[in-house]
Order: C-alpha cells, then sequence, then structure tokens
C-alpha cells in the first residue's frame, strides 16, 4: 500500500502538475477514506485499492452525515474520483468503483468586491512619505491592476517583469504560466519603489523576487494581509476585505466595462471557465440591486 501511495502523490504532482497545498489536501482526503476502509467496526475485509462502490456508499453516507458543507463534500469527493482514476490509469484496477458517486451541489457565494471608489480610498490611505510608502502602492496597483494571486505577487520574480514590452510572466496554480499587462499605474509605481529598493540591503538569495521587506527578505502572504487590512481600516471601509479581494475587484470591473469572459479568464488563469462565470453572477446580483434602488415600482 505504500507503494501505491508514493505513486499516486507523484501521480498528483508531477503528472498533474497540482501545487504542494493541493496535494496536500487530496492525501489528507484520501488518509479519511483510508482510515474508514481500515477500522474493523465498519466490516470491510479489504484494503482502500480494493474498495466497492458500496464500501464508498458507506463512507460517504458516514463522512457526510455531519455537518459536512457542499463545498467540503464536494472537495472531499474529487480526492477520491482522483485516487481511482490513478488506480485505473495505471492498471492497479480494471474498474472505477467512485465513476457512480455523485458530486453535492455547491452553494454558490458571491465574492466580496470594492468599488472603484473604495479602491481609490484604498490607495490614498496608503503614508507615501514612509519607507514602504511606494511599495504598497505598487502592491496595490499589481493586485487591482493586473489581478494577481497574493502568492503569485510575493513569488514575483524581476527576472520574469518584461518592463519594457508591460508584461510579466506569472506561475499560477498548478505550476501553469500566463503572460499578464502590467498596467501604467502599476509601472509607474514599481518605477518608484525601484529607486526606494535601491537603497535596501538585500540578503542573499532574495535579489530576484520584486517585492522585499526593509530587511531586504521576500515579502509573506501574511505581511500582504496584513498591509491591506490596515489600509482598509484607514480608509474607514467596512468590509472584510483580503488580497483576493482586489483580484474579485480587478475581475468585476472588467466585465462590468465590457470585457469579454474569456479574456477575463486568461487574464486570471482559470483552467475552467465555469470558475470565471462567477463574475457574471455579481454582474446580475448588481443588476438586481439597481432595479430595486431606482424602478419606480419599487419607491416607497
Amino acid at each position: 500500500m505504500n507503494t501505491i501511495l508514493k505513486d499516486y502523490h507523484i501521480y498528483l504532482k508531477l503528472e498533474r502538475g497540482l501545487s504542494d497545498n493541493s496535494v496536500e489536501a487530496y492525501e489528507q482526503d484520501l488518509q479519511k477514506l483510508i482510515d474508514f476502509i481500515s477500522d474493523p467496526q465498519n466490516g470491510i475485509t479489504h484494503a482502500v485499492q480494493d474498495a466497492s462502490y458500496e464500501d464508498l456508499q458507506a463512507f460517504v453516507y458516514h463522512q457526510f452525515s455531519g455537518t459536512t458543507s457542499a463545498r467540503s463534500q464536494a472537495r472531499i469527493l474529487s480526492g477520491i474520483h482522483s485516487f481511482y482514476r490513478f488506480l485505473l490509469y495505471h492498471r492497479l484496477r480494471d474498474d472505477d468503483p467512485s465513476e457512480l458517486l455523485e458530486m453535492p451541489r455547491k452553494e454558490m457565494h458571491l465574492p466580496e468586491t470594492l468599488t472603484l471608489e473604495e479602491v481609490n480610498r484604498l490607495v490614498q490611505a496608503i503614508d507615501l512619505s514612509t519607507d514602504e510608502g511606494h511599495r504598497n502602492r505598487a502592491i496595490i496597483e499589481m493586485l487591482y491592476g493586473s489581478g494577481l494571486r497574493v502568492s503569485e505577487l510575493v513569488d514575483l520574480k524581476l527576472s520574469d517583469m518584461y518592463r519594457t514590452e508591460h508584461y510579466m510572466l506569472i506561475h499560477g496554480k498548478g505550476s501553469k504560466e500566463r503572460l499578464v499587462p502590467i498596467s501604467p499605474e502599476a509601472d509607474k509605481w514599481f518605477d518608484f519603489w525601484w529607486e526606494d529598493r535601491a537603497r535596501l540591503t538585500i540578503q542573499s538569495g532574495q535579489e530576484d523576487y520584486a517585492f522585499l521587506n526593509r530587511r531586504g527578505h521576500q515579502l509573506t502572504r501574511a505581511m500582504i494581509f496584513t498591509i491591506i487590512r490596515r489600509l482598509a481600516t484607514k480608509a474607514g471601509i467596512k468590509k472584510t476585505i483580503s488580497p483576493h479581494t482586489l483580484r474579485h475587484s480587478f475581475a468585476t470591473h472588467l466585465l462590468q466595462n465590457g470585457a469579454d469572459l474569456r479574456i477575463i479568464q486568461q487574464l486570471l488563469g482559470h483552467e475552467d471557465i465555469t470558475t470565471t462565470e462567477i463574475y457574471t453572477h455579481i454582474d446580475i446580483h448588481d443588476l438586481r440591486k439597481a432595479i430595486l434602488q431606482y424602478h419606480p415600482a419599487n419607491r416607497h
């Protein structure tokens, strides 16, 4: 069994190209199934690689009989499907007992976004007289102006920035790469940060990172979260926001101004356009709000 799990790890990492976090999540969910099948109280006498459809049904019933959300259920089932597809693909089984397991319907949560006025308030809250002022402004412009994930921002390398052509090579989820334009505002504020950056004592091995802290080290995800939340508080923005809020706002504002959904998909690095389609629901949500607010039949 250990050999199968090691091969499965390699399959997730190399053949499917999943990130370390995704690989860990898949393996943790598989471990839940292994623990269930190996528990004598459940009356299953064979190993997880030999599980039947009925065994998997019993696991699903046991696992989902509590308060597990539809999103968590879908993630666990996705991991089960992945494992048995791996066994089938590598001829360790001649059937897939998971193929008839139905995915739950996910509840749709519209992501929080900022209005253009709120984005402006956020950037105006930056104190440009501080040592980090220009850097923080460049960070906000990168997140909002290019739709980067926070992990993509902290990992951004100078060697992947083509400043003359105004493009960046972004290494996204699952080791997938995409070219993303650098907005004019981000370009301008990165120039100011570049001058400040030149005065830092940059630590060995950190020279290629675009954004650094005052000690010359790569910024962390946690630091970006802290920067944005402090700015939101200073700007009087009551919404609970994060770096991802700026990414959502980037996509929503593009769509509202007429950008094609497939262009937004490419800019965000979404593998499946159904992930990008969440922003059409946001737009419809805004249209409904407009009707309720402005249509005379709804005035009291």
